[in-house]
């Protein structure tokens, strides 16, 4: 018999918005039961190994207080148990991996060690329990309400129920809302829908960006270094792929030559920063930089590491199976194809890329780095997913409200400056906001066939009426599932949004809980929803960009 469990605020899905709603809902001093089906939590951050993807305002301002305690925690760690020089413990701004794609690149192992720093305390209290190795796989709905939910066990211990009057689905890919009956929508909408100017011409539920297959890779530069791994299954398949996508890719998938996303146009790339050559084209990302989470610069001269990065590249982008499909046979076939291609492209750098540096083929010296990601094989626990079920809400955020060329007519480049009429605008201020976040639209190939879609957004908002379905009553969305579309997703889908996605919903469920009501009840209540956003102001969550900010 199933054993039975209760709590105030059930979360479902331990990921980078779980762990914040976590947070949110026990320092209200609610009992919350979170689960997941990876060993680590953390999600984006950690089992899904990639680095924080942040606007340019995140140390003063782009985010809620606890994500930039999350932050601070990250490089305190590094200067707490990692023998750094001098430089690299004096730096406030410490990016530890010395990567590109973020301010602060960092070993997934480490955000996992700082997660669970951060929840310590409500689990020794006894206010948070987390399950791991689980996954829902019933629930009980009485008057659009969610009674409870049931999990089965993935290794081998006995399933369990859990009742609670708010459920919050903070899972990868939106789990709950089938299994609960919450209407949601999936793939690309059409755009006489939508009105959005990106949006497909016909709707697709089955049209998706890629998931990724993450592995962490490490380089040994001693002379003669050889660490090439067996010749994984299918890899001639994968070494000759060329994805079907409109407008056409370069060519083939493993190769250092891709599409540069903002104008789809090919580019040259290269492995390592020192083999960029103008004059040979070679003009585009050093890749291994681009992701890097050891940076020996940072470390004590007597104890120089091997650097290492994270392979999130085009290389390993997976389009060929939908991972949401109603069919588990396809489901299975995106977790196998995807680390089967993930591999490829390891034997491939190995093996036969053009090395740069040398002159021949292949980069022996590279290496699966399992301590940083928690495997054994280098790769991450879970596929990196994009795209989530989204619940059809009481009120969908658009491109329309966020995208700068639809707001103003301006198609801004990245790393161009701010054109002077657009200095202090912000993306559609809503009323009902309960966050902030700002990214580009930032759409990779997708199953349905399409090429990058990347377009520059404003500051933004996250409303409240993103968050309320359409009709049941006590389930909350807490990560990549709230009230967008498949444009708009492509800016509310990275670390801070989602974290503060995260902590609005977990803050949420503990104020209805204090009220006596239910989330929709603070949407109506223009004195209730003042009193929550107040709450969430005096906790750290901003609900609004300042009036000036710093380009």
């Amino acid at each position: 018999m199933q054993s039975e469990l209760n709590c105030d605020v059930l979360i479902v899905g331990a990921g980078t918005g779980g762990c914040a709603a976590a947070i949110a809902a026990c320092r209200e001093g609610r009992s919350v039961i979170m689960t997941e089906p990876c060993e680590w939590i953390g999600g984006q951050l950690t089992s899904q190994a990639v680095p924080p993807d942040e606007n340019r305002w995140i140390e003063m301002h782009g985010g809620t207080v606890t994500y930039q305690q999350f932050r601070n925690a990250v490089r305190s760690y590094y200067v707490d148990h990692y023998p750094l020089n001098a430089a690299a413990r004096s730096n406030p701004h410490l990016n530890p991996g010395t990567g590109f794609v973020s301010r602060i690149c960092h070993e997934p192992k480490v955000a996992h060690a700082v997660l669970r720093q951060m929840l310590a305390p409500y689990e020794s209290s006894g206010l948070l329990k987390i399950f791991r190795y689980v996954e829902p796989e019933a629930s009980d709905v009485q008057a659009d309400a969610v009674r409870s939910v049931s999990f089965r066990a993935l290794r081998g211990a006995e399933g369990f129920t859990v009742h609670a009057p708010f459920v919050l689905d903070a899972t990868e890919l939106g789990d709950l809302l089938p299994l609960t009956g919450t209407e949601f929508v999936v793939g690309a909408e059409a755009q006489s829908e939508t009105g959005e100017a990106r949006a497909a011409k016909v709707s697709d539920p089955g049209n998706v960006q890629a998931i990724t297959w993450v592995f962490a890779l490490g380089y040994d530069p001693s002379p003669g270094a050889n660490h090439t791994i067996d010749r994984p299954a299918g890899y001639e398949r994968w070494r000759d792929y060329v994805p079907n996508v409109s407008p056409a890719w370069t060519g083939k998938l493993l190769s250092w030559r891709d599409c540069y996303p903002y104008t789809l146009a090919p580019r040259e790339n290269m492995l390592f920063p020192g083999e960029y050559d103008e004059a040979a084209g070679r003009t585009g990302n050093a890749y291994f930089a681009y992701r890097q989470i050891v940076g020996a610069k940072h470390w004590d001269h007597d104890h120089q590491p091997h650097e290492s990065t994270l392979v999130n590249w085009p290389m390993n982008d997976y389009i060929e199976a939908d991972l949401m499909s109603d069919d588990p046979a396809e489901r299975e076939r995106a977790l196998v194809e995807s680390r089967e291609q993930s591999l490829a492209v390891l034997y491939w750098l190995q093996t036969e890329a053009p090395n740069y540096t040398t002159g021949s083929v292949g980069y022996p010296g590279l290496y699966p780095q399992g301590d940083a990601v928690g495997t054994n094989d280098g790769l991450a626990q879970y596929p990196y997913v994009r795209e989530s079920r989204r619940i059809r809400a009481r009120f969908t955020v658009t491109e329309a409200h966020v995208g700068t060329e639809m707001r103003h007519g301006i198609l801004r480049m990245p790393q161009t400056p701010d054109p002077v009429e657009l200095i202090g605008k912000r993306g559609e201020h809503f009323a009902d906001s309960v966050g902030i976040g700002h990214y580009r639209i930032d759409l990779h190939i997708s199953t349905g066939g399409d090429n990058y879609i990347d377009c520059s957004t404003l500051p933004f908002y996250i409303p409240l009426g993103s968050m309320i379905p359409i009709r049941t009553r006590n389930l909350i969305p807490a990560c990549k599932n709230i009230g967008t579309t498949h444009i708009s997703n492509g800016c509310y889908r990275l670390h801070p949004v989602e974290w503060n996605i995260g902590e609005a919903a977990g803050a949420l469920a503990a104020f209805c809980l204090d009220r006596g009501v239910e989330p929709a009840a603070v949407h109506d209540s223009s004195e209730l929803l003042d009193d929550f956003q107040k709450r969430l102001e005096a906790r750290g969550v901003r609900i609004d960009w300042p009036t000036t900010l710093a380009v």
